[in-house]
């Protein structure tokens, strides 16, 4: 099965070449496969314990990333069911979740997503979406939950619960974390997320294509919003899946110079429980880069509003994105070990 739905990933792939890169799940593997290689005896050790139970016996940090996305395949229904329904338009989607589809593990991924459906009465979209993304303006110079663009239930947050269970604390609200493998799976995810720049900042733009800044305001106008860039058309790319597209020579595990990269980031300074912020404004800094060099055009009015884009001088902002992006994926995997060879010395 997953061999037919690989071959059938490839061909859509060469038919539309947005949908093969949807989901990123390459540069999650490549994330979770730098920590796996980084991680101390014993740390190495509580993370084949506790990802490997009953019908999972070979998952590592590297299988495990995308399982955040997998859970986007869950679907409620008006009867107020849910179910994991794979999409047949998009069948590459299923290429990194296959390894989750026994039984156990997809009611595992279903059960998940039910419990952190909701956080706020009047959003109707799944709440465990918005654990992948802060919307901080890139006018900002750090992470501050004052800001527009944050919440609650945020990335950093999502961060900070899945940590925080993995020291036997229980994970603050609204999140749902019922034990340390499903802390550890979300973790491998959403710290690949922490470092794809634009999963945390975004540019806010008026009609006439020029950034606003919403913290002026104290308010968000949702005419101006592009969803870290997911608004923002080039040709048949939105800008943010240009950026969940890693480097093609990288494949989707460590390779030498990366890991190399990765054992050359300092150690974090302060509480661990910081160190999500901290990386967070970090990456938002960075974030600033990915918008250095464009312009913008409204194409499509409000509700939805969306813009296009042109630049500069492509080949040099493709340079730069390519650099920064194989930068941003080994401090992932090397924020990923630091974090579990600590809790696990």
């Amino acid at each position: 099965m997953l061999r037919m739905i690989y071959i059938l990933s490839c061909l859509l792939g060469l038919l539309d070449p947005t949908a093969a890169l949807a989901w990123g799940f390459e540069g999650h593997r490549v994330t979770g496969s730098i920590a796996d290689q980084l991680l101390k005896p014993n740390a190495k050790q509580q993370v084949q314990k506790i990802l490997n139970d009953f019908d999972t016996h070979d998952l590592d940090l590297r299988k495990s990333g995308p399982w955040g996305d997998c859970v986007r395949s869950v679907a409620k229904h008006d009867d107020g069911k849910f179910h994991y329904e794979v999409d047949p338009d998009h069948l590459e989607y299923e290429v990194p979740c296959t390894v989750f589809n026994s039984s156990r593990e997809r009611a595992r991924i279903v059960d998940y997503a039910k419990r952190n459906w909701k956080c706020e009465p009047d959003v109707k979209r799944a709440c465990h979406t918005e654990f992948h993304f802060e919307s901080i303006a890139i006018q900002r110079d750090r992470f501050d939950r004052s800001f527009q663009g944050t919440n609650d239930h945020d990335l950093v947050a999502a961060v900070g619960a899945a940590i925080a269970v993995l020291m036997d604390k229980p994970a603050p609200a609204p999140f749902s974390i019922k034990d340390k493998k499903e802390a550890l799976l979300t973790l491998a995810h959403f710290m690949g997320d922490l470092h794809q720049p634009l999963h945390v900042g975004s540019v806010y733009l008026g009609a006439d294509g020029k950034p606003v800044d919403p913290d002026i305001a104290h308010q968000i106008d949702p005419t101006t919003e592009t969803a870290g860039g997911n608004a923002i058309q080039d040709q048949n790319l939105n800008l943010h899946h240009e950026w969940d597209d890693i480097p093609q020579d990288i494949g989707d595990a460590a390779t030498k110079e990366l890991l190399a990269d990765a054992q050359s980031i300092p150690a974090s300074q302060g509480a661990i429980e910081s160190w999500p912020a901290a990386w967070a404004t970090e990456t938002l800094i960075v974030a600033r880069a990915a918008f250095k060099g464009l312009s913008f055009q409204l194409v499509e009015p409000a509700p939805r509003p969306k813009w296009s884009v042109s630049f500069d001088d492509a080949i040099s902002y493709r340079q730069s994105a390519d650099a920064i992006k194989r930068r941003q994926l080994a401090k992932g995997g090397a924020r990923l070990a630091e974090i579990l060879n600590t809790i696990w010395p």
